[in-house]
């Protein structure tokens, strides 16, 4: 246990204070001792998960003048490295600042005792998906390699149970079979789609609302760490401070500031946008019977020269070639591409079978090879289910909550264009702090 007692007494009369604040009050609460209970068995991991970076790092500072993404309001990530060596588990957990950074790895590389707290602060992310997660037994076992086989299992066998209670469910809703399998509707014989979009529907519904739940904690934590700092002052309104993530997470900005991993920018790019692609004709097709905007027929599956078709056709050529060159990159470089670990390979390959699962899919299907195309279509159904009920406590969690911390940084002016938020204050001897 370590006790340290800020003194804010000789706080010069010049220094500014916190906008709309009463900085009375803020020097009384930064004034009151603070009781650091290290979490041994969080150090002992994250050393073990970082190869013994924390046993490295002598706080020189040299990570946070490196990073492109850190300044005065967001020194990162030279504090999250005091707080990983002191055992402060739920301070790092709860830091808004920890998703501000993309493990581009400049501070690793740039560190001189190859404290690499780029991959440290990776392993810290890690542990707050699981941390926020609900429930949070699922987030544990959806990032152990032991629980490959339930993660998988689960979605197999709701789309098993699905085909076993289709000819029930036909009978008691009336719904009519399909007169051969060479019409249009080639897949609705065995794998009708009513059954597999109101399956998929019912997915995603329960892993919005497990994602949903997941960040609400995440806010209610930072929104916490934020009024403990002094920082919990609305510098946007909500929907301004959204668009600005929004915008933000679209582009890469940020990501685009990093030196040393280049690369690592554009096989994300192409990824994230690959993903973005897929999901929209996803959410396109499941929703059509539901969709004000499709007029007349839908005709599913697509013709090749449909706008839609093309569209989850470049987006699985991106995601494959973004897999691909992540993989590569992460085997080229070795460490200076960070630490790969579980939590990173799960995604990665996960994406990039369900990515190729469904281009075999639709090769099989113009071939007409049976029954190997039912078989492909069978794997790729339950490795996109397997995506969709991961998505919460997965790497795949980041887009969220990377958007819900860019969100926080803009509504509390803790970004680059927020309003100043530092409390400046001098020692006896006349030093800033």
């Amino acid at each position: 246990m370590v006790e340290t007692t800020p003194d804010l007494s000789h706080r010069s009369q010049g220094a500014p204070a916190l906008p709309g604040a009463d900085m009375s009050s803020v020097a009384a609460r930064n004034a009151r001792p603070i009781r650091i209970e290290p979490d041994l068995d969080f150090i002992r991991s994250l050393n073990q998960r970082a190869g013994n970076a924390l046993k490295k790092c002598f706080q020189c500072g040299t990570c946070s003048a490196t990073c492109a993404l850190s300044s005065d309001r967001l020194p990162i990530p030279r504090k999250e490295m005091a707080w990983a060596s002191w055992g402060m588990k739920e301070r790092l957990l709860n830091d808004p600042d920890l998703w501000l950074c993309y493990q581009c790895n400049d501070c690793s590389t740039s560190c001189p005792r190859g404290a690499r707290p780029g991959d440290v602060l990776a392993v810290v992310r890690q542990e707050a998906v699981i941390h926020h997660a609900f429930p949070r037994f699922y987030g544990e076992w959806a990032n152990q390699p032991h629980s490959i086989p339930l993660l998988l299992g689960i979605p197999a066998a709701l789309l098993t149970l699905a085909l076993v209670l289709r000819a029930p469910l036909e009978n008691a809703l009336g719904i009519s079979r399909s007169l051969g399998p060479r019409i249009s509707y080639s897949y609705s014989n065995v794998l009708p789609h009513w059954l597999l979009n109101t399956l998929f529907l019912l997915i995603a519904f329960l892993a919005v609302l497990c994602m949903i739940r997941g960040v609400l904690r995440l806010w209610c934590s930072m929104r916490t760490t934020c009024a403990g700092d002094g920082r919990a002052l609305r510098a946007k309104g909500f929907l301004a401070s959204l668009g600005v993530a929004l915008k933000s997470v679209l582009a890469h900005d940020r990501f685009s500031k990093c030196a040393q991993s280049r690369s690592r920018y554009w096989s994300h790019l192409a990824v994230f946008f690959g993903f973005l692609a897929l999901s929209l004709v996803t959410l396109w097709v499941i929703t059509a019977p539901y969709n004000p905007l499709i007029q007349g027929n839908f005709v599913y599956p697509f013709s090749f020269w449909n706008p839609w078709k093309l569209l989850a056709n470049l987006g699985g050529i991106a995601l494959v070639g973004g897999c691909l060159w992540m993989i590569w990159d992460r085997l080229r470089n070795g460490e200076e591409a960070g630490v790969s670990t579980f939590f990173d390979w799960a995604l990665i390959a996960t994406l990039l079978a369900a990515a190729l699962t469904g281009f075999m899919t639709e090769i099989l299907h113009y071939v007409r090879l049976e029954p190997h195309r039912h078989l492909a279509y069978f794997v790729h159904l339950v490795l996109v289910g397997a995506l969709f009920l991961c998505l919460p406590y997965t790497k795949l969690a980041h887009i969220i909550y990377r958007t819900a911390a860019l969100t926080s940084a803009a509504y509390y002016g803790r970004d680059s264009t927020g309003p100043a938020m530092r409390v400046q204050a001098t020692t006896s001897q006349g030093m800033e702090v």
